[in-house]
């Protein structure tokens, strides 16, 4: 049996373009809402379509959605490859062989965020625990073949480098950062 390395690599385009849908038909009845509340939604019928009014709604909350995914893969991904690079031993490239099948979990978890599109916690309780199942998989899949030490160094930088990115985005009084 063939088989091709790159044959899931379009997996977190797909995964990264459900979960930004999934969130955008979320929002965008709640956008809509908003905008009838306050009244700008029947000025906008005077100029546009009801369905054209919505599909470029949707069109850009998919794109502010798909943009901060990106940015978090692309976080992400360095993350992932400093840690290796810093803990791992392996100069070839395998341990990130390793770890692509993981893409499946986020694959699988984007797919059933499109039943939970009425319900945006769980679309965010279910990408988070798509992070948590990915995160175990990787120190799985890399800790068959690195020690204890560098293990938990791995696992150690992972974990700061998360409450250091929650803690700047949700908590950021930066009263302390002098120039």
């Amino acid at each position: 049996m063939m088989r091709n390395t790159y044959l899931t690599s379009h997996f977190p385009l797909f995964s990264i373009l459900l979960f930004s849908i999934s969130f955008s038909l979320y929002f965008e009845k709640k956008l809509t809402a908003w905008l009838m509340n306050i009244g700008l939604y029947k000025g906008m019928l005077e100029f546009f379509s009801e369905t054209g009014i919505q599909l470029t709604l949707l069109f850009f909350l998919v794109l502010f959605f798909f943009m901060i995914f990106s940015a978090l893969k692309l976080i992400v991904d360095t993350v992932m490859e400093l840690s290796l690079l810093f803990f791992s031993q392996d100069v070839e490239g395998n341990e990130l062989q390793k770890i692509r099948g993981g893409t499946w979990i986020y694959l699988i978890a984007s797919v059933c965020s499109l039943f939970l599109v009425r319900v945006p916690v769980g679309i965010l309780i279910l990408f988070l625990s798509a992070t948590v199942i990915y995160f175990i998989y990787f120190v799985y899949k890399v800790g068959e073949s690195m020690s204890g030490a560098r293990l938990f160094g791995i696992i150690f930088f992972h974990v700061s480098f998360g409450v250091c990115l929650v803690r700047l985005c949700f908590m950021p009084d930066l009263d302390y950062i002098t120039v």
